[in-house]
């Protein structure tokens, strides 16, 4: 059974990091166009520039767009991350310790997914491989890249 689930892994996380990816595209997008229920669930949108709303949410949608595609997938996913502790702390942990007491559950949640995705790469299904796998005329093709199998 192990055998199997460990083969599996690969694709596994790729459909968790296209997920994750449009998930916090979805968020970029709603606070940014005012799709989605808009910024907040009003309908409305964040004014343009204002700190931190505005680039959090240009970071929402092109790091979620970079992850849903697998391009770039560990930068994407590190900037991601880091952005998402930051509301963590910033925004959320002042009122009350704990994910829900103080409405962080999504940034805290994001912020760990994202993580995850800096140390594992993008898994099956990302631009990140085909990219990789097209050699050019004068040099031999690389090998594919592994992804770590967890004990």
């Amino acid at each position: 059974m192990s055998g199997r689930l460990d083969s599996a892994q690969p694709y596994a996380l790729g459909l968790f990091r296209i997920v994750v990816g449009l998930l916090f595209a979805c968020h970029g997008a709603a606070s940014l166009f005012g799709v989605l229920g808009g910024a907040s669930g009003t309908g409305g949108t964040i004014e343009s520039g204002t700190w931190p709303g505005w680039y959090a949410a240009v970071i929402q949608l092109v790091g979620g767009g970079l992850v849903l595609l697998g391009l770039g997938t560990r930068a994407a996913a590190l900037v991601s991350s880091g952005s998402m502790a930051y509301a963590y702390f910033k925004v959320h942990q002042p009122s009350a310790l704990w994910p829900m007491e103080n409405g962080g559950e999504a940034s805290a949640m994001f912020c760990w997914a994202f993580l995850l995705l800096v140390f594992t790469g993008s898994g099956a299904f990302g631009l990140d491989r085909l990219l990789a796998r097209r050699p050019s005329g004068r040099e031999k093709p690389a090998a594919e890249p592994q992804t770590p199998v967890a004990a």
